[in-house]
């Protein structure tokens, strides 16, 4: 069968990571810390909009975070240094086994979606940096209902907006949280888990399949 594919974007495709050496240069032994801290409160930001209902592009809450990161260890970056690194993250690298990945999803038959928290233009311009836009056959964001993942109503967009259903789509994401939100839609999904370390959460909700790269995903839709 061929199925409708939800790529998500951050931490699945793209390696949040990738802000990494830049961070170290700045603020040195801190790097690591401050660098998760600020990827975990990006998507704090982004839940606790939501809940709210004060929906934002999804920047702003990366930017905020980044503020919040910058109190929290107490560093004294400059203007200059943040607007680098909000550049940085807007231009980030793929891992390395996403475009090889992609490439045999496609010929397979199957439709492939980016499908992101992030703005449609930040999306695109992150796909055409990492020279993979071209693999898509499209772009589904947050922005067009105006409330961020795990939402049911973001889930539901993506299948209104690729003319699909919960039974013929997948969601692909190494985030756990995005992958349950999709699962609890009614959506199959597979979990990317990027690291060895990575805990899904206990909820009693499972992931269809779990994957360590995107290159093992064409068996698991067989």
């Amino acid at each position: 069968m061929k199925y409708t594919l939800a790529f998500d974007v951050y931490g699945t495709l793209i390696d949040t990571s990738g802000v990494f050496n830049s961070l170290e240069q700045m603020i040195g032994d801190k790097a690591k810390l401050f660098m998760d801290t600020w990827r975990n409160k990006q998507l704090e930001y982004s839940f606790r909009r939501g809940l709210m209902n004060k929906y934002t592009d999804f920047s702003v809450c990366t930017k905020d975070s980044l503020e919040f990161c910058c109190k929290m260890f107490k560093t004294d970056l400059s203007i200059g240094q943040k607007e680098a690194l909000m550049d940085e993250y807007s231009v980030l690298p793929t891992f390395a086994d996403v475009d090889t990945g992609l490439k045999n999803l496609k010929e397979s038959g199957h439709k492939l979606f980016a499908f992101s928290n992030g703005s449609g233009k930040a999306v695109s311009k992150l796909l055409t940096n990492a020279k993979i836009i071209d693999r898509f056959d499209g772009i589904i964001s947050a922005d067009g209902v105006e409330i961020f993942k795990p939402s049911p109503l973001v889930y539901e967009y993506f299948n209104k907006e690729t003319n699909s259903t919960k039974s013929d789509s997948w969601l692909i994401s190494s985030n756990p949280f995005d992958v349950i939100g999709a699962i609890s839609y009614g959506m199959r999904s597979a979990w990317v888990q990027r690291s060895q370390d990575s805990i899904f959460d206990p909820w009693g909700i499972e992931p269809t399949a779990i994957i360590n790269k995107l290159t093992d995903l064409c068996l698991k839709l067989e």
